[in-house]
């Protein structure tokens, strides 16, 4: 599945550059989008897909699915030794999954359709690219992120179906399965990665073990949970869920927590991109308890967990893969890490504690994401699309 056309732009040498700075620009652009109409009530021509729906949608399954194939596509390359995809294949699911976020703002009948076929080829050409490698290599504990990226498939065509009026709480049901198909990637990568980036950036002498039965209990105890919110939305079993989910994170932060990592942003980004994550499920149990509203949970795990995450684990392996020092990133990272967290602490805590200006802390917070990822593409473009000396 390999390609090595040398003939073929930097920016398509591996699959990290072109859909990284796509997810990032997607992103702003989205949120721009998301902002003239939930903030400002503007019309900006979605068709066919109800605007709250689209903005979640193209969050998770755009911009979220970007990030992890520009991810994974690098990543089984370092794990198998082979490569993954390069050059002008490259070029073509990059094709496949931008054509697909253009569809809603064309007037035709047929545009969900085409975009459904659209996502779909991109779902397929990812897990076949990414499963290459795997069997040639027999890697089969590799097989946990294919089957993930499968049941991201099913998740979005249940969308469709829903926008099509075919499946009753289709987009509702996709979307929220999306959203913790990606959390729980995003769970499985982290403890792969978080604990060993540590060890490295503070030069601890032993290493962040995980603890194995904290491995399983959490795992099992997330699937349940998944279930359990998009059938039974926050109900008793959904609550008991989140609270053991919370406590079971909240120890391995405890775990994982080294003082040296508030000095190094490509760290901290990452240990507080995990403590979102892990405040969702405890606001996840607050639903319940308390009147606040379900959307301050989601956008725990989205601003905070995965936004948060995916702009720091972007920064590190575009510095990483392209041979620059991960120890001395750019100074301008740490402004947009604290801008981001400020995005994600006015998105989610302060509708805690003043209600009557929601929309305010939400118009806040999509300025600094905006922002955000608007200084993350400006200052990561060079990186991205041009090969450095060091570079192999």
């Amino acid at each position: 599945m390999g390609n090595t056309n040398n003939d073929s732009p930097a920016i398509l040498s591996l699959g990290f550059r072109p859909f990284f700075l796509s997810a990032a620009l997607f992103s702003v652009i989205a949120m721009v989008h998301w902002l003239l109409t939930y903030s400002f009530n503007i019309d900006v021509g979605i068709h066919h897909i109800p605007p709250l729906y689209w903005h979640a949608h193209e969050m998770i399954f755009g911009y979220g699915m970007a990030v992890i194939a520009g991810f994974l596509l690098t990543a089984m390359t370092n794990w198998t030794g082979i490569k993954t995809v390069s050059g002008y294949p490259l070029l073509l699911m990059v094709v496949f999954w931008l054509s697909a976020r253009i569809m809603p703002f064309l007037a035709i009948e047929s545009s969900l359709v085409i975009m459904l076929i659209l996502d779909s080829l991109f779902f397929v050409y990812l897990v076949a690219v990414l499963s290459w490698p795997v069997i040639k290599t027999r890697q089969w504990k590799q097989v946990g992120i294919l089957s993930k990226i499968l049941l991201l498939l099913i998740a979005n065509v249940v969308f469709y179906l829903g926008a099509l009026d075919k499946l009753d709480h289709g987009m509702r049901w996709g979307n929220y399965a999306g959203l913790y198909l990606i959390l729980a990637l995003i769970l499985m990568m982290a403890r792969r990665v978080i604990p060993f980036f540590i060890e490295k950036g503070c030069g601890l002498d032993s290493p962040l073990t995980n603890w194995r039965w904290l491995d399983i209990s959490s795992m099992i105890i997330f699937l349940l949970f998944m279930v359990s919110d998009i059938v039974y939305s926050s109900g008793k079993l959904t609550t008991t869920l989140a609270i053991g989910l919370a406590l079971l994170h909240s120890l391995r932060l405890y775990h994982w927590h080294v003082k040296g990592i508030w000095s190094r942003p490509l760290l901290w980004v990452l240990y507080l991109a995990y403590s979102f994550i892990t405040l969702g499920f405890f606001l996840k149990a607050a639903v319940y308890f308390f009147e606040i509203s379900d959307f301050v949970a989601l956008h725990a795990f989205a601003v905070g967990g995965i936004g948060l995450l995916t702009l720091g684990m972007m920064a590190r392996v575009s510095l990483g893969h392209t041979g620059r020092q991960v120890d001395n990133p750019p100074p301008a990272l740490l402004w947009l890490f604290a801008l981001l967290t400020t995005a994600a602490v006015v998105r989610v805590i302060f509708p805690l504690i003043e209600t009557q200006y929601y929309s305010l802390w939400v118009l806040s917070s999509q300025v600094m994401w905006i922002v955000a990822f608007s200084g993350f593409f400006v200052l990561y473009f060079p990186v991205l699309s041009t090969k450095n000396k060091h570079e192999d």
